[in-house]
């Protein structure tokens, strides 16, 4: 195994970033806040960039946004996930927490047989611990392998994982499935509010059962399985893993594009979905009405976007047994997940399965109308 005991930093996208690159991926990480992204995934001949880069991040007036806005790009990890409004037990915790703000620190860069990881580690002071960021590319698959481990913690968390993708202009190019979900709820209040310049469409604190019809202020339904949609509407809405599945997904097919992308993760570790739907609906600074046709596929155990305060008090979800906290001990602690790419044949439409094979670093991908894709994949990272 070789390792580098300093690698150089690149300035991207606005942001000195490490540079973490394989045989089938390449992909930079802010120092600011850990950001994964930009990141290009090799398809043969192809070159696939899915994830979203906040418009602004190049402007001048973006030093003085909050860290995790002036960085925003690609995934990152949350810590604790949400606004964080409120304090919780005398901690006042920024908008997605350390993890997605302060400045990480390098370990090493590291690469063997088959594989090459970046590690970094963060100290944080609100809640005085430790949280080591591990990535790992894997040669010849089209696959980030993301692992962050707190220590040192004990109490109540929320925490996620705030994927991003910039979706084609053309209405409904994506299309959006998930593993089975045990409920579905619109955010509780209104995302947003015309009279500070934003505007949403979905019905505050509706539930559903299948995201082709989602009720709306206007009295009707929307589909929320086609992406983009609703030009002029920020939403959100939480999906409640099915905690019976060994291994819950959220995937994005693009037919035209001839690609899908997914995520994998641990349902009893991350337990919902948020999907975060920006499409132009907020028309106040650093926005300005220009974030489009972006969506947010974001693992958390959350309440939804409020921050920790409101994940470690009883709610509606609680109340159902859905948890959105995790009770820390000390550590270590482990969330892991798995963000992916493929190619797909001709009438792959949503995904409807995803099938690990034991014993194999692979996994089939069942689309609805029943075309299949193996795709090469260490599903084993997942487990505990």
């Amino acid at each position: 195994m070789e390792s580098v005991a300093k690698a150089p930093l690149q300035t991207v996208h606005g942001q000195p970033s490490w540079r973490l690159a394989g045989s089938s991926v390449e992909t930079f990480v802010t120092e600011q806040g850990g950001h994964l992204g930009p990141t290009t995934f090799r398809l043969g001949e192809r070159n696939i960039r899915p994830y979203a880069v906040a418009p602004w991040t190049e402007e001048a007036s973006a030093a003085y946004l909050l860290p995790m806005l002036r960085v925003l790009r690609g995934d990152f990890f949350c810590l604790p996930f949400g606004g964080n409004a409120a304090p919780f037990d005398g901690e006042e915790h920024p908008p997605h927490g350390e993890t997605a703000n302060s400045v990480w620190a390098f370990d090493d860069l590291q690469r063997d047989e088959d594989a090459v990881s970046l590690h970094l580690h963060l100290d944080t002071a609100a809640r005085k611990g430790r949280v080591r960021k591990d990535i790992t590319l894997i040669d010849g698959h089209t696959a980030i392998y993301q692992r962050h481990s707190v220590t040192g913690m004990t109490g109540p968390m929320s925490f996620g994982h705030h994927a991003m993708l910039k979706f084609p202009e053309a209405e409904g190019s994506g299309l959006i499935a998930t593993s089975p979900f045990v409920f579905g709820q619109t955010s509780p209040v209104p995302v947003e509010s015309p009279e500070q310049g934003g505007y949403s469409i979905l019905e505050p604190g509706a539930t559903f059962d299948d995201l082709n019809a989602v009720p709306t202020t206007t009295g009707g339904f929307t589909d929320l399985s086609r992406y983009p949609s609703r030009r002029g509407y920020e939403d959100l809405v939480l999906l409640a893993s099915d905690p019976a599945c060994p291994l819950a997904w959220t995937a994005v097919t693009f037919p035209e594009e001839g690609f899908v992308w997914f995520t994998l993760k641990d349902p009893s570790v991350l337990r919902q979905t948020i999907l975060w739907i920006s499409n132009g609906g907020r028309h106040y600074p650093p926005w300005n009405g220009r974030h489009v046709n972006v969506l947010g596929l974001e693992e958390v155990t959350s309440y939804f976007h409020f921050g920790l305060a409101e994940s470690a008090a009883a709610n509606s979800l609680s109340k159902q047994g859905i948890p959105t906290t995790t009770s820390l001990v000390g550590g270590p602690f482990h969330v892991a997940c798995i963000n992916a790419v493929a190619r797909v044949p001709a009438m792959f439409d949503h995904v409807a399965e995803i099938h690990a094979h034991e014993g194999e670093d692979a996994v089939t991908l069942t689309s609805r109308s029943g075309a299949l894709v193996r795709v090469p994949l260490r599903h084993s990272f997942l487990a505990p």
